[in-house]
């Protein structure tokens, strides 16, 4: 499968995912609308959330993808199941305790990541905060291994089901919001039932994938030969500062969280559903891109092949630019538009649609930055090179939270975002510099003329976006919602097709990237960086 072709895969089945997503958001939006037990729900789901992509999607494969790349190429199959037996029942044991610790200690947890939840005559929302937080806390083990599953599938190049998964928790989700919230006596705790359900289903669906190619784990009580398993000793070492590089970004989500806590009720809800927004391009482009990326990666380091290794880099970047930036250019003009049609119905009101979209063009001045990120960063993750990301993070941390002193007072919920855009640009300069002077990364002829291309498509994609901002009331389309999602289609596709129109007259055809630059055998240059 070519790398396109594969990060097409993916990206439609994310697609699949975000789809539902947004469906999951507009059922909550239209039924518990941006209260304050909404935002107890988003904190309570951002606890699990946090530690999923602290120990499983961000730490876990950043330090497993590479070595069992390497242990496949370089060894028996045998060993390739042993460390896999291994490898699963460590994960296993681990987040096993730290659930127990979590479920114990919800009150503290919860008081960490939402203080402003203690005010005087907010007890309520606290409460339900900690009961949903020790129902959903479980969800780390699942996806946990889900994570683990993943990396296999992945490195097998079985795309597919990993990039399906996640449908299963929104679907989830979706079920229990309109089959279980009207039959409990508090509503909004179906949603946290909803979020396990789905974390046992994903996990059951990718246990059967790994089944069928015979590498589901055999797990045992042996965890003391697995601890003492040099590859288990070896992927715990290299989490070590993968972990500080991911809990970096964590930290700040959770500091972000804290501060919108203390902002109007309601913050945590607008962030979290332009989040949503932004999650489309970041997904459907750069974790596609960033997912097909490091096994490639990773092999070419392992077979020292330095053109090969920058020729994919390149590759992802232009690709970044040439979707990204009309996303950009979309999310920032058509803000209104896109917050409307999706969330503004049943107790979503006009003004929660105004602060979403707040958030929503804040977010949008981060995103090259964000999809780049997922692509320079696999170029540190492939070498093993994990403590240059980490020393960047944490750079990266104190300038946000800085950045938070001066936007926060002045735009509120939107400098929280506003901020977080900033950051990710900087964070994506940051590791570009550090791939160029390691070597690792040397841009091919023709970003000149490629960039000058995109800069005229952009402006002719423009003039369709602004006119549609500037003469549809799409808050007072509310009335007639199927003429406003069929105004705002209309609109996107005009978009799309002037971009797209301006790029083929300018003689640039999207056949060009469908596979990476072809390299030559000989360039070879690229080797192990260590950590």
């Amino acid at each position: 499968m070519s790398l396109l072709r594969a990060a097409a895969t993916v990206s439609s089945f994310t697609l699949l995912s975000r789809v539902t997503g947004l469906v999951r958001d507009i059922i909550i939006a239209r039924a518990f609308g941006a209260g304050a037990l909404t935002d107890a729900f988003w904190v309570a789901f951002r606890i699990p959330n946090l530690l999923r992509r602290l120990f499983a999607e961000g730490a876990f494969s950043q330090a497993f993808v590479p070595i069992l790349g390497e242990v496949r190429t370089r060894h028996e199959d045998e060993a390739v199941r042993v460390l896999l037996d291994r490898v699963a029942l460590t994960l296993f044991a681990v987040l096993c305790l730290v659930t127990l610790v979590g479920v114990i200690g919800a009150p503290w947890v919860v008081w960490v990541m939402a203080t402003g939840m203690t005010e005087p005559g907010r007890g309520t929302e606290f409460t339900e905060a900690v009961w949903m937080t020790r129902v959903m806390f479980p969800y780390i083990i699942c996806m946990s291994l889900v994570a683990f599953a993943s990396g296999v599938l992945n490195t097998w190049r079985k795309f597919a089901v990993p990039a399906f998964t996640p449908v299963l928790l929104n679907l989830s989700m979706i079920g229990a919001a309109l089959l279980l919230g009207s039959r409990l006596a508090q509503p909004i705790h179906a949603l946290a039932i909803g979020v396990m359900a789905g974390g046992i289903a994903q996990l059951a669906v990718q246990w059967i994938a790994l089944s069928r190619l015979g590498l589901r784990p055999r797990l045992s009580w042996r965890i003391g030969q697995a601890l003492a398993d040099p590859l288990v000793r070896r992927i715990m070492r290299q989490m070590l500062p993968a972990t500080l590089g991911v809990s970096v970004a964590q930290i700040s989500l959770l500091i972000n969280t804290n501060i919108a806590t203390w902002l109007a009720p309601g913050s945590v809800t607008w962030l979290s559903f332009a989040d949503r927004l932004m999650e489309f391009p970041t997904a459907l482009l750069g974790v596609a891109l960033g997912t097909v990326l490091l096994p490639s990666l990773a092999r070419a380091n392992a077979e020292r092949s330095g053109a090969e290794y920058s020729g994919l880099l390149d590759w992802g970047l232009r690709l970044v630019l040439l979707l990204g930036l009309p996303a950009a250019l979309t999310m920032v003009m058509l803000s209104d538009a896109l917050v409307a049609t999706l969330f503004h119905y049943g107790r979503f009101s006009a003004v929660d649609v105004a602060q979403t979209r707040l958030a929503v063009m804040a977010y949008s001045a981060g995103l090259i930055g964000l999809l780049s990120i997922k692509i320079l960063a696999p170029g540190f993750y492939a070498r093993q090179n994990i403590r240059t990301p980490v020393k960047i993070a944490v750079v990266v941390l104190i300038a946000t939270q800085l950045l938070n002193l001066v936007l926060v007072p002045w735009l509120a919920h939107a400098g929280l975002a506003l901020a977080i855009g900033l950051g990710a640009c900087l964070n994506a300069l940051a590791l570009l510099v550090g791939l160029r002077r390691a070597g690792a990364y040397r841009p091919l002829p023709g970003w000149t003329p490629f960039i000058a291309r995109l800069l005229v498509a952009i402006v002719v994609m423009a003039v369709p976006l602004w006119f549609a901002e500037t003469r549809i009331d799409w808050i007072g389309l509310q009335v007639s919602a199927w003429l406003r999602v069929l105004a705002l289609a209309g609109v996107l596709a005009g978009a799309g097709v002037a971009y797209l129109a301006a790029l083929w007259v300018m003689g640039l055809r999207f056949k060009q990237f469908r596979r990476p630059p072809q390299v030559v055998p000989e360039q070879n240059t690229v080797g192990n960086s260590g950590t």
